[in-house]
């Protein structure tokens, strides 16, 4: 499968504010001709949701072999983790890259408030690499813990050490934060759209582990404890090589909070093939996040649709602690709305999504 996302020319990079603000996210790209879909899909949608919940994984990343038996016992699922941003078993945290077009940030949060009747759990927000993090973070609802996705760059810059003041100075900012915070450093390092890509890097997946070790240990010895560590993958690696599966990537269970993943419903994906895969190879050691996730509206009921079947993925996966949307219809050099509300049917999808019980983390 082609990658669902990438930065592949300049007019379609994330492109920076001003020094020290928020990035706006990058471009998707790969969608092809979009073409409406039946009512009459939902039930095949569904059926492949159900199918392929059932695949075995025989390694990271690729599915394959017999479908266990009806009778066969369920997977373990971890019941705890997640450092300073706790996993609750049972309970997913519902949050949203924000950023609307006809409003401020603050603006945005309140018209989502009203629509939810309640706040997001998750604020996302993306930095360049050479940004001044932030010390604070403007319109953050009370009870809403900010996930803050930083960028990374070429690998040697880290491993060599030259970036070590620069590390210690975000370190110290996000510590000053003084509240428990989500860090994604390096998203997506299993595709090869960004500069901390192994496969940018020589096709070396040592420079990407080592790169995490030391920025997590330059954190420590900075006190920043309150930081809970995201390793967030894109859904399906690219290219599909054995220096890029998602185990040759993983920088070891110390060093990591929450196990994330992209994934965009853009060629009728059902959310299993998109997240089960992730969710089979990490769920029994940590807490899972779909750090990114949006679906491309054909007409009709379709995005609703989708986003239903999206909750009852998760319902059905009790590893899953967050699902994060981008909740956007900003995104420079693209048309698509990613935004929760760009129909009636979609956003009342979204609002019972908020509002069962799965989501009251």
């Amino acid at each position: 499968m082609s990658p669902s996302h990438r930065d592949a020319t300049p007019a379609h990079r994330g492109t920076r504010r001003a020094p020290g603000r928020a990035l706006s996210r990058r471009t998707m790209l790969g969608l092809g001709a979009l073409v409406a879909v039946p009512a009459s899909t939902l039930g095949a949608l569904q059926l492949r949701s159900k199918d392929t919940a059932a695949e075995a994984t025989t390694s990271p990343g690729r599915s394959s072999g017999p479908k266990p038996s009806a009778s066969a016992a369920p997977p373990a699922v971890v019941a705890k983790g997640g450092g300073t941003v706790p996993f609750r078993p049972g309970k997913a945290m519902l949050g949203a890259y924000l950023s609307l077009s006809d409003r401020t940030t603050a603006q945005a949060q309140t018209l989502r408030r009203e629509q939810l009747g309640r706040d997001e759990r998750i604020a996302h927000v993306f930095y360049d690499w050479a940004d001044l993090l932030p010390t604070s973070i403007a319109g953050l609802p009370a009870q809403a813990f900010p996930m803050i996705s930083w960028r990374g760059t070429k690998l040697a810059d880290i491993t060599s050490g030259a970036s070590d003041e620069l590390i210690a100075r975000t370190a110290r900012r996000l510590k000053s934060l003084g509240r428990p915070v989500l860090l994604r450093w390096g998203w997506e390092m299993n595709g090869d759209w960004y500069a901390w890509s192994p496969s940018r890097n020589g096709k070396d997946p040592a420079g990407y582990i080592q790169s995490w070790r030391r920025i997590h240990g330059i954190f420590a010895e900075q006190g920043a404890t309150n930081v809970s560590w995201v390793w967030s993958l894109n859904w399906n690696s690219s290219p599909a090589a054995d220096w890029n599966t998602f185990a040759a990537l993983y920088p070891g269970d110390k060093y990591v909070d929450w196990v994330g993943v992209s994934g965009y419903n853009l060629h009728r994906e059902a959310p299993d093939k998109l997240f089960g895969p992730i969710y089979r190879s990490y769920a029994a050691r940590k807490p899972i996040m779909i750090t990114e996730v949006g679906s491309v509206d054909r007409g009709g009921r379709t995005k609703a649709d989708w986003i239903t079947l999206l909750a009852q993925w998760v319902e059905a996966h009790p590893a899953v602690g967050g699902v994060v949307w981008f909740d956007t219809d900003t995104h420079p050099g693209y048309a698509e709305k990613w935004r929760v509300d760009t129909d009636a049917a979609s956003l009342a999808a979204y609002v019972a999504m908020a509002k069962s019980a799965r989501f009251s983390g």
